[in-house]
């Protein structure tokens, strides 16, 4: 419906040159000869800048200049000199809304230069992970708050290993340049880990020692209070079992295929990744049965934290618990939590979002 709507008004903003034409044209000829449609012939060229290809806007000012000049060669009031005034402005106005166009046109190409730039970056840093990793049915999908944008502070990365399939969804606090950074120092810490520690524990404390370098290269504020709120999971070869860290992030939910939903508190819940200089507290594991049939879901708090109208919070584990239907595939859960929580959130989200969707078979 929403989208209705929105095409709709599209449609209507891109016809607006063609009606303001119009619209000046029956004012004009309607009225008597004191009164003129040319302001609405001005505006026309105008509004057809940034909506139109530079022939179009061209075509929009020859058709506004071609019809103030057909109404004042048929009403005889062409030699006045309010008449040629008239038809200068809509003149220079129509070269000036040229030149906006190409300026527009430039704009954008430079937008979709960088946007391809960071959609590569994405690629790089968050490369969306095979369907099948380890015997598991694996599905990851990130979403930006602002539209456009491809890539934030939220992370994810699956890794098949010796010691079973690891991975890892976090949340980098901050924005822009500065939490890609340190998104970056995560995964590439995390691929290293995963593959030589022989425990989840020592993969964790890996992370931690990674930032606390990558902190004392930074300096201000970020310095200070950087943080990365994370969950790792493991999954043992050959074993129905999944194994959690939390770092200070939201619980995993363990989906059952009879649409039942379990969340996956820590038993001892830990500071996020980045803070160990406030105190050194040995990770602990928990260990949770992982059935066939059952769906793994780790998500960041764009999801939990996402706010209706009325400020309340979207809730994925209500939002999921009896509907067996969506769990049986990861692509498809996952594309059922992003279309319910912009619409909980009226489209406009407050934060990222990432999540990683794993199914044993």
């Amino acid at each position: 419906m929403e989208e209705g709507r929105i095409s709709y008004v599209r449609r209507f903003v891109r016809s607006l040159p063609a009606l303001l034409i119009a619209l000046g044209a029956a004012y004009d000829y309607a009225t008597p000869l004191d009164f003129t449609g040319a302001p609405f012939l001005t505006a026309a060229p105008l509004v057809a800048a940034p909506l139109y290809s530079q022939r179009g806007t061209i075509l929009t000012g020859v058709a506004a200049v071609a019809v103030l000049l057909a109404l004042r060669l048929a009403r005889g009031g062409l030699h006045k000199a309010e008449a040629v005034t008239e038809l200068v402005t809509v003149i220079v106005v129509s070269v000036l809304a040229v030149l906006v166009n190409l300026l527009v046109r430039r704009g954008q190409e430079r937008l979709a230069s960088v946007r391809e730039i960071a959609e590569a970056a994405q690629r790089a840093v968050l490369p969306e992970p095979a369907e099948r990793i380890g015997g598991f049915q694996i599905a990851a999908r990130y979403e930006a708050a602002q539209e456009g944008a491809s890539i934030g502070g939220d992370l994810y990365a699956v890794q098949d290993t010796p010691h079973g399939v690891r991975l890892i969804v976090g949340d980098v606090r901050g924005k822009g340049m500065g939490a890609v950074g340190a998104v970056a120092v995560v995964i590439g810490a995390f691929r290293e880990a995963a593959e030589q520690e022989a425990t989840l524990e020592a993969v964790a404390q890996r992370l931690e020692r990674a930032l606390a370098r990558e902190r004392t290269r930074r300096e201000g504020i970020e310095a200070r209070e950087g943080f990365t709120t994370a969950v790792l999971a493991e999954l043992p070869h050959g074993d129905a079992i999944v194994r959690l860290v939390s770092r200070g992030h939201p619980a995993p939910l363990l989906l059952y295929g009879d649409g039942t939903v379990r969340p996956l508190h820590a038993t001892e819940p830990a500071l996020p990744l980045g803070m160990g200089e406030l105190g050194t507290w040995p990770d602990r594991a928990d260990e949770a049965g992982f059935p066939g049939g059952a769906t793994l879901l780790l998500y960041t708090d764009g999801l939990s934290e996402a706010r209706d109208a009325g400020g309340r919070f979207y809730d994925p584990e209500r939002g999921l618990a009896g509907r067996a239907e969506v769990l049986c595939e990861p692509g498809a859960l996952l594309g059922v939590l992003s279309v319910e929580v912009r619409r909980h959130s009226g489209g406009g989200m407050a934060d990222d979002m990432a999540l990683i969707a794993v199914r044993r078979p």
